[in-house]
């Protein structure tokens, strides 16, 4: 698909991440990934549990989709038995069994050139992959949830520690923070946002793969000051566990509650998620708290509750070659608007 996109980057982390840069993969060939760091279980949980590396398994999720998307002139093909044995965990009932290639690639890499960003770039040349993997932070952060519905008063907040506990709580998640707080940002992460004609967060667990990246100060300040189009994403359901029985305009009200003078662009959600009506009009008042546009389209496959990235990948474009305000994605010319004020 062609398109006078320039560079992107996508922020996010897990599965949610991985769709979204299928697409934006599917738009332009400089994108950049920036990628949360707070997972504490499996094999990504281990590594940085014993060898103080930042958990390395969003940020190996990521290099495969821009491995496996391929680009305008690049079939995906070429790379998928790599892709493979980036994703292939290990067997077996040893110390090895349930770590993928990647995460051990990345671990080595870190300790071997003794900075995560290094060995990510080393990764990302070493396949001849375009675009960058960045992690939001440089050191491994932790999460940490204030729930309700633990107790018998559901008064009563329980504060709950770390990306699976917060994940998997069978409480409602009120609020979530990140230790150590104010966490440092990765500074080529900043430097990206800066220079970027599109930035994109969304979808993916809502506490801890997308409120984080608002919750790390010197980022928001760059997300805040970019001059790039903002678009976010929002999930086609509920995730169990984080968002169970949240709709479109509660998981806008949560992360408007964590960043309230965050301002993006465009809110992007699947029609099925927000259908016609009252439902919708609430959302476009949710969606107004961010001085955004509502843009409502078919973004599923078919019968799953996953973001199609074909579909995605369209509607981003159709988004980003309508002039709006006389101006277009990338335009030096474009005019400040008061999103942008404060």
């Amino acid at each position: 698909m062609s398109s006078g996109i320039g560079k992107v980057v996508a922020l996010g982390g897990g599965h949610g991440l991985h769709a979204t840069l299928t697409a934006m993969r599917r738009l332009s060939d400089e994108v950049t990934a920036v990628v949360t760091v707070a997972d504490d279980g499996g094999s990504s949980g281990r590594l940085r549990s014993e060898l103080g590396v930042i958990p390395p398994g969003d940020l190996r999720m990521a290099i495969a989709a821009l491995m496996s998307a391929g680009g305008e002139h690049e079939p995906a093909g070429g790379r998928d038995r790599w892709v493979a044995l980036l994703q292939h965990r290990f067997g077996g009932r040893g110390a090895l069994a349930g770590h993928p290639v990647g995460n051990l690639l990345l671990a080595g890499l870190t300790e071997e050139l003794g900075d995560p960003v290094t060995a990510l770039d080393a990764v990302m040349e070493l396949f001849g992959v375009p675009g960058r993997v960045l992690p939001m932070s440089a050191v491994p952060l932790n999460i940490e949830a204030e729930v309700s519905g633990l107790e018998a008063d559901p008064r009563i907040s329980r504060s709950i520690a770390g990306q699976v506990a917060v994940a998997t709580t069978p409480g409602t998640v009120r609020r979530v923070r990140l230790l150590p707080p104010d966490p440092p940002a990765c500074p080529e992460a900043v430097e990206a946002i800066a220079a970027a004609d599109l930035v994109v967060l969304g979808p993916g667990s809502w506490f801890s793969s997308v409120i984080p990246h608002v919750l790390v100060p010197e980022q928001l300040a760059a997300l805040k000051a970019t001059s790039a189009r903002r678009m976010l994403f929002v999930n086609l359901a509920p995730e169990a566990g984080e968002t169970s029985g949240f709709s479109v305009e509660r998981h806008l009200h949560v992360l408007h509650a964590h960043a309230d003078d965050f301002r993006v662009d465009d809110v992007i959600v699947d029609a099925g998620s927000a259908p016609a009506g009252r439902e919708r009009d609430h959302v476009e008042r949710a969606a107004a708290l961010f001085g955004a546009r509502l843009h409502v389209g078919d973004l599923a496959q078919p019968g799953t509750h996953v973001h199609d990235p074909e579909k995605l990948a369209s509607m981003v474009l159709t988004l980003c070659e309508e002039q709006t305000d006389g101006y277009a994605v990338g335009a030096v010319d474009r005019p400040p608007s008061a999103d942008r004020l404060g």
